[in-house]
Order: C-alpha cells, then structure tokens, then sequence
C-alpha cells in the first residue's frame, strides 16, 4: 500500500511504501547557508514525526547546494543535527536550484515503524 501525506496538484510532502518514508524536498529562504539549514532541518523533523519517523531512522539524504562554497557551512549544523551513531548515507552535490535566493535543499528517505 502507498500512503500520500498533504497531496496537492503538484507533489506529496510525503509518501509511505513499504516501511520507508520519501520526504518531497525541503528548502528555506534566509540571509546564511547556516540559516536556510537550520529551518530546512527543523521542516525534515516535523515531516520525519508526521510519518512515524525519526533522526535516528534516516537512511538517505541527499543535499543540494546551490554553491559548493557553501559546504563547510552546511557541514556546521549538520554535524550538530545528526544524531550520533545515526548518520544516514548522504549525498552532496552542486545544482541550480529553484530560486536565486535558496541556497540548500534536502532529499530525506527514512523508515518508519
């Protein structure tokens, strides 16, 4: 069975399969890398609890930067967000992203109980 969270015309915010849950990208306006991180990961955490997930039980993430200048930062509250011992295999690349002003956007795959 597959299960859609909050479907519009365009896209789910989640959709549930087979015991993993696919989170639909997550970006942020903000004036730092530090910041549109911040409020990215915060939206991941609320997606991740409305499916019956978690930090711990992340399995993939991909991120997208829309400057390589800007790993180190992201790096910086990344570090701090992941939960110890539970880090998900992760992707970084380097994409045009949907608008000028973001600057990060983040691709989650988790289980879910």
């Amino acid at each position: 069975m597959i299960e859609r969270i909050e479907t519009d015309v365009r896209s789910s915010k989640i959709v549930k399969h087979n015991g993993v849950a696919y989170l639909n990208g997550q970006v942020a306006e903000g004036e730092t890398i530090q910041e549109q991180v911040r409020i990215c990961l915060e939206k991941v955490d609320a997606l991740l609890e409305k499916a019956g997930s978690s930090r711990e039980n992340m399995l993939r993430v991909t991120i997208w930067l829309a400057d390589m200048d800007d790993f180190a930062g992201l790096n910086e509250v990344w570090n701090a967000w992941v939960p110890a011992g539970h880090a998900p295999a992760r992707a970084c690349g380097q994409a045009k992203l949907a608008r000028p002003e973001l600057k990060v956007e983040f691709i989650v795959d988790a289980a879910y109980a």
